[in-house]
């Protein structure tokens, strides 16, 4: 008995859009906590000697720095999570090889004046790779297909 199962387009993973995010951010473009320590200690040297700062504005600074630590260790902590993830959606994924799938195929590409034309096929998922963070499948042994063009699944023939 045929296992079906309609995926439709999948939603977009979490990772991939963190992926994006990396390549796309500047080198350096982060103050890290040691940048941070270092504008204090710098502001501390050159405060006035006269109106030094008061105990107030040093805890709140302290507190600050306190939560950028925290943070910048729940974004590590979140990265591995991630990263993690992607390694879950690699064997969740694999459990495709085999299966035969439904897909959206594009049969001719869209132009200024017409739009792109589309027609569903078939065949079986042979292989999955993982290209820029995301997943596709290789059917039949040639056509790759992204995870979004999924449309059902059922058992190989």
């Amino acid at each position: 008995m045929p296992i079906q199962s309609n995926l439709g387009p999948s939603q977009p993973i979490f990772y991939e859009d963190y992926v994006q995010q990396k390549k796309n951010k500047a080198p350096g473009s982060d103050l890290d906590k040691d940048a941070f320590l270092k504008i204090l200690l710098t502001q501390l040297q050159h405060q006035d000697p006269m109106n030094p700062m008061e105990d107030k504005e040093f805890i709140a600074q302290m507190a600050q720095f306190s939560s950028l630590e925290q943070i910048t260790n729940l974004n590590e902590t979140m990265k591995k999570m991630f990263e993690q993830q992607q390694k879950s959606d690699f064997v969740s994924h694999s459990d495709l090889i085999g299966k035969k799938v439904e897909y959206e195929h594009v049969a001719k590409e869209a132009t200024e004046t017409e739009p792109a034309q589309t027609e569903l096929r078939e065949g079986i998922v042979t292989s999955v790779v993982f290209h820029e963070g995301k997943a596709q499948f290789i059917i039949d042994g040639d056509a790759r297909i992204k995870s979004d063009k999924l449309f059902s699944v059922s058992e190989g023939s």
